[in-house]
């Protein structure tokens, strides 16, 4: 019988241009390798997830954000490992985002995303971001009928 390992909190930036958003592809040999992601990683003892997920994506795509919203957190567990995601929507101050450890990295507008292989974690988040999009793409439209 295998033990589940519990991974903790792991946050992950929703990093937005224009009408676009970033996604990574997970490397080889990673846990769900050639998946698509949205980039982060796992909060240290003593962070804060705002921390993390600012020192996640200097580390990881060499960029600097500043935070829009927080979605809602995801418990999931998968076989062999269970985690909290915590996602963000952000958008780049600072930098232009590298690879790095990722395969590639890929700008694609939210109807875009179902040709994508996401993590099973992921899915939640992707739905709950494709509401709040809808949801303030029709207030921007009655701002415009009504000015």
């Amino acid at each position: 019988m295998s033990t589940l390992l519990h991974i903790g909190d792991v946050v992950c930036a929703i990093i937005e241009r224009e009408e676009r958003f970033l996604i990574a592809r997970r490397s080889s040999g990673r846990h769900l390798a050639h998946k698509w992601e949205f980039p982060g990683g796992k909060v240290e003892p003593g962070e804060s997830e705002v921390e993390a997920l600012r020192r996640e994506l200097l580390e990881e795509l060499g960029v600097t954000v500043e935070m829009i919203e927080r979605l809602t957190p995801v418990e999931h567990r998968y076989p062999d490992r269970s985690l909290r995601l915590i996602a963000f929507r952000c958008k780049i101050i600072e930098g232009a985002p590298q690879a790095g450890e990722h395969e590639e990295l890929r700008w694609i507008g939210i109807d875009e995303a179902r040709d994508y292989d996401f993590p099973e974690a992921d899915i939640p988040i992707l739905a709950e971001y494709r509401l709040k999009r809808a949801s303030s793409q029709g207030e921007e439209q009655n701002r415009v009928k009504r000015g």
